[in-house]
């Protein structure tokens, strides 16, 4: 593993004079350690062979990543590992994704290792995708397992090529592809305390601004502990707390969720009870998160039946031409731009104003060619009396 500055210098060296896509593959400690960095970056290239780099020793990659600026970068699931690549320095310009290219092209399986096997007809080792990447010294038998992650991803995406050629839609996962590479960098999730485990349990606003409290002072014990927030409370028993609402730390380690908390822990937990019932009315929470765009499809029926009638129609069109052209349906256009265009179409709901209606929301090229018609169809049918 490549550990040092020299080391890596060489590195850097070698992989710039390779020739052809480089391989790309990073792991992180998911479930164990705080965030999502990077623990291990693996690479290969033809002319440069394969190189595994600890990230923890050499946490600036930049020149790394700047070296291999202008080549195509070959990734499984890229959104995964983009974001932790980006924070050591590793940025992309043009990548090939095996994962959304395998989907594109109709494989009922595209996960890493089923795809080799069923395009490549190999077997990789598994065992070790879930282990701690964080451990130091990694043990020998879990790098060979990252080494073959790599391993055959050039293979695998020559293949692909070949075969999205063939089908007629190599230009469309270019285009997903560019899509990907030029993304900015995801905002911070708003309120992320609401994505508790249970949380639709959970109704009255004193009880919500418990939820929000228990959330925010686990995150700061996870940040400076460096690990997963599971590890420090889990999300049942934030929920736990947030129903009973406990008068005193005995009463919260009472909760089955608590029971084994020692006596300092449940202090602590009961203190941020304590903060968000002394919260004023206009301090607490509001039940839902503010929505922008269009209402959930189940109120659509109440709120507009000629809406629910276009998107009825416009789901049933979008299922045909997915299976016509054997992808998933998300990845021909996304649910949520379907929703949007039929609450509000544009009018007159022609072949151009509805393809201008799909690129404003970030539908790519070939999206807005294959759908639009569909739409189109959809939007301008007439609802039927109720």
């Amino acid at each position: 593993m490549i550990a040092d500055a020299a080391a890596l210098a060489e590195v850097t060296a070698a992989f710039a004079a390779g020739s052809g896509p480089v391989a790309v593959d990073a792991e992180r400690a998911s479930g164990y350690r705080y965030g999502q960095r990077a623990y291990l970056v693996q690479l290969r290239r033809q002319g440069a062979g394969t190189a595994l780099i600890d990230p923890v020793a050499c946490p600036d990659l930049s020149e790394l990543g700047a070296a291999l600026s202008d080549v195509e970068w070959v990734l499984h699931a890229a959104t995964q590992d983009l974001p932790c690549l980006r924070e050591i320095g590793m940025v992309p310009t043009r990548i090939f994704d095996t994962e959304l290219a395998g989907r594109i092209a109709g494989f009922p399986r595209v996960g890493l290792g089923a795809m080799v096997e069923n395009v490549l007809g190999f077997v990789l080792e598994k065992g070790h995708s879930a282990v701690d990447w964080s451990t130091r010294p990694l043990p020998e038998p879990w790098l060979r397992y990252a080494a073959l992650d790599v391993e055959l991803l050039v293979d695998l995406r020559d293949s692909l090529e070949k075969e999205l050629d063939r089908q007629g839609k190599l230009e469309w996962a270019r285009q997903e592809f560019d899509a990907i590479a030029s993304a900015p960098p995801a905002e911070p999730r708003k309120d992320p305390w609401r994505r508790t485990s249970g949380m639709h349990k959970v109704r009255r606003r004193r009880q919500l601004a418990v939820v929000r409290e228990l959330w925010q002072t686990r995150d700061r014990i996870a940040q400076r502990r460096d690990v997963s927030p599971g590890k420090v409370l889990g999300d049942a028993a934030i929920v736990e707390a947030a129903l009973a609402l406990p008068p005193n730390a005995h009463a919260l380690g009472a909760l089955g969720a608590f029971g084994r908390v020692n006596r300092r822990q449940l202090e602590q937990w009961q203190a941020a009870v304590d903060r968000a019932k002394g919260l004023t009315e206009s301090q607490l929470p509001q039940p839902g998160q503010p929505v922008t765009g269009p209402p959930p499809p189940r109120a659509w029926a109440d709120k507009d039946p000629a809406a629910a009638a276009r998107l009825a129609a416009a789901r049933a069109g979008v299922t045909a031409l997915a299976e016509q052209l054997n992808m998933p349906q998300e990845n021909l256009i996304t649910p949520d731009t379907v929703r949007r265009v039929c609450w509000e179409p544009p009018k007159p709901a022609d072949r151009e104003t509805v393809s201008a209606a799909l690129t404003s929301h970030g539908a790519r090229p070939w999206q807005v060619e294959q759908v639009t018609p569909v739409l189109v169809t959809a939007l301008n049918q007439e609802a039927e009396p109720a």
